[in-house]
């Protein structure tokens, strides 16, 4: 496994990474608190040193697990937790999205109760869950460089979404050189990613790109395939079936990543999002200790040669000589559209 420091922040952070929204939730299936626990503890085992949860996830129940299930080698993994979503308040209404609150006085006293819910003196990296561009105010990052100050945090993060743009959001962190940028990023979704590459590489910023959703919600894993029944409640369930025939027939345009005995597509999914600098570490959806078995290895696969990054390219610019909707693009949306129009990327605006 290797490893990677989030921006300048000299918190350091294994390759892969475990999202740890698949404990203390059952969005990406049920399992028992004792089977979550087993689950990160093998993730360790497995060379994974970074992982990254939310406060909202479950409501607080995943930074407990998280923290209860790396007590023992608190010193050898970096956790990372996200605050914003003010569930204190509100209830869950199956996946809908709750009221965000970024007062600094909220966000504070957020970050002192997932302390205690993580039992751990202070959090390696905060997030701002889903922060709008009108959010993260001069407050906003006083308090976070107020925190640093004070040891309850070492390293300042912005995790993007639920919908897939929130470019000016990025923008501004990369820009304010926040630590890292979490964001939905693959090799069948890429406009995002790109335009992040582009603004680091113009402002010259330190940011690091976090990555999760690498396999494209189980394409390029090839765990949703055709004969696939999704069950109710399984968060991949979203996306459109016009998203998963397109995405069927891409897949077998990038046969040519795999490299039989060496590399998977899974883990080839991984290793081209590692090939760019900007990357310190990938967060895939684990649901079982065979998925981590393979991907904790992708660290270690064959690197993407230049021939297949650019073969990877040549495929996504003529969008795999698709010609017809995958049904995604009301759902790639960004507050009031003008970041997407900015960026000459033809999305849609979020009402």
């Amino acid at each position: 496994m290797h490893h990677s420091e989030l921006g300048t922040s000299g918190v350091e952070v294994s390759e892969i990474g475990f999202g740890a929204w698949v404990v203390g939730t059952d969005w990406w299936g049920d399992r028992s608190e004792e089977d979550a626990i087993e689950m990160i503890q093998y993730a360790v085992d497995q060379g994974i040193t970074y992982f990254d949860t939310g406060d909202v996830y479950g409501h607080g129940r995943s930074e407990e697990l998280i923290g209860q299930a790396l007590a023992a080698v608190r010193d050898e993994v970096t956790v990372a937790t996200k605050v914003g979503y003010d569930f204190y308040n509100n209830p869950q209404a199956g996946h809908g999205e709750l009221p965000k609150e970024m007062d600094p006085e909220y966000l504070r006293d957020a970050v002192e109760q997932s302390l205690d819910r993580l039992e751990m003196d202070s959090i390696d990296m905060l997030q701002l869950h889903n922060a709008n561009v009108d959010e993260i105010t001069p407050d906003v990052l006083e308090l976070l460089d107020e925190l640093e100050e004070e040891g309850k945090i070492d390293a300042t993060g912005l995790a993007l979404g639920p919908s897939i743009g929130w470019l000016a959001e990025g923008d501004l962190a990369i820009e304010e050189e926040f630590d890292s940028v979490q964001l939905v990023w693959n090799v069948l979704e890429q406009e995002v990613g790109n335009h992040f590459l582009e603004t680091i590489e113009e402002t010259g910023s330190t940011t690091s790109l976090i990555p999760r959703v690498p396999h494209s919600s189980g394409i390029l894993n090839e765990q949703v395939t055709p004969e696939t029944e999704l069950g109710e409640g399984d968060h991949r369930g979203f996306r459109p079936d016009e998203w998963y025939e397109t995405g069927w027939e891409k897949l077998e345009e990038l046969r040519f990543l795999e490299r039989n005995g060496e590399r998977t597509m899974g883990q080839a999914s991984i290793a081209w999002l590692l090939s760019h600098d900007a990357v310190a570490t990938v967060t895939p959806t684990f649901r079982t200790t065979e998925d981590i078995d393979e991907w904790a290895a992708a660290s270690d696969v064959p690197k993407l040669s230049d021939e297949e990054m650019d073969r990877v390219d040549e495929l996504y610019e003529t969008n795999f000589d698709i010609d017809r909707d995958d049904g995604m693009d009301a759902l790639r949306s960004s507050v009031d559209g003008a970041d997407i129009e900015s960026a000459g990327l033809d999305k849609l605006a979020a009402d």
